[in-house]
């Protein structure tokens, strides 16, 4: 077929199938819904709202409001229907793609959609607690989009802050943009605004889907410069936001308390997980900065079926590198996590 572009063909999907399970541990989503409150709200908002009319061509009132509660130039602030978007769009602009390995899985996966050029370095292994190889990544970022998930997806790791700003440093030397997913920074009360205030080369990556308990509305935003931002909003569609989610994003802004409810609970209850797993006689856990837990096993897929058995579905991680045996598990509810233990120890 001579339709599309040769490297196309035969591109593999994103790498997900959909498992059914009385506890859902799996997608890292919140273990709770939106507070009936705010949704009443946001669906009150909704319905005042034409349906006949195009929303904002560039989300303008949801850009303003996340500037005012992030201090953020609006100019500065892109949003669209979830941060995976606006991952795709920066590795279509980006000259070439350096990653971490293992990584989110979606930062490779665009960079092959958009045919740009992709590299990843290998983290330190697991006794050395996952870290950056700083230096190789250093000297291998020489142009286009760095992607740094701090806090790190799929190891539950947190990056020192003397590593983002290397890092950043280099990106202004050669030219550069580091992009830091922050989509797990409310469980880790991480935030690199000042190091992105003050150097044009970081942009920061955020979304709605985890502490925020937005997961099936699909948003998220950049807090980049102007000039990033730029390029980031030409190359997303016009009138991208829908108004239904335009209402929902206006509604939370203006009563953002829950998320650290949100976060605390799920600190909280990650910790006890944390501990009633040291005493698995074969597993072992990870400490994380997440709201889910990296799990070593000696065998992945015998753990996943034996937890799937019992009815609590987690998400296999054994198919990275430096992750074999390993699975991953969403921090849900008290109950979810106590099934889960429970499970686990069967």
């Amino acid at each position: 077929m001579r339709a599309f572009k040769p490297h196309l063909e035969g591109l593999s999907a994103y790498p997900y199938r959909k498992v059914e399970a009385r506890v859902k541990l799996d997608q890292n989503e919140s273990p709770f819904d939106l507070p009936e409150d705010l949704k009443a709200r946001a669906l009150e908002r909704m319905g005042r709202m034409p349906w006949n009319r195009y929303p904002s061509l560039d989300a303008e009132e949801v850009r303003q409001a996340l500037a005012r509660r992030w201090d953020w130039p609006p100019e500065g602030v892109v949003v669209a229907p979830g941060s995976n978007l606006l991952i795709q769009v920066l590795a279509q602009a980006a000259r070439r793609v350096l990653d971490t390995a293992p990584s989110f899985p979606h930062y490779a996966h665009a960079a092959r959609l958009a045919d740009t050029p992709y590299q990843a370095v290998p983290l330190r292994p697991e006794g050395e607690g996952f870290a950056l190889e700083l230096e190789a990544l250093l000297a291998h970022f020489t142009e286009g989009v760095l992607f740094l998930p701090n806090p790190h997806a799929p190891t539950g790791s947190l990056f020192p802050r003397e590593a983002v700003l290397a890092l950043a440093e280099r990106a202004k030397e050669v030219g550069g943009l580091l992009v830091v997913d922050e989509a797990y920074r409310e469980f880790a009360g991480v935030d690199h605004r000042d190091l992105a205030r003050e150097n044009p080369h970081l942009a920061l990556l955020r979304t709605f889907s985890k502490a925020w308990s937005l997961g099936g509305v699909r948003a998220g935003y950049l807090l980049a410069s102007p000039r990033v931002a730029a390029v980031v909003q030409n190359l997303l569609p016009p009138f991208a936001l829908p108004v239904h989610t335009a209402a929902l994003l206006l509604t939370v802004l203006e009563e953002p308390g829950y998320v650290e409810e949100v976060a605390r609970y799920v600190r909280e209850e990650r910790e006890r997980l944390y501990r009633a797993l040291e005493s698995h006689p074969f597993w072992r856990p990870y400490r994380s900065h997440t709201n889910f837990l990296l799990v070593r096993t000696p065998d992945a897929e015998a753990a996943f079926r034996k937890l799937l058995a019992h009815g609590v579905l987690v998400r296999r991680q054994d198919h990275y590198p430096l992750l074999s045996g390993a699975f991953r598990v969403t921090v849900g509810r008290a109950e979810e996590n106590q099934a889960f233990l429970e499970a686990a120890y069967a």
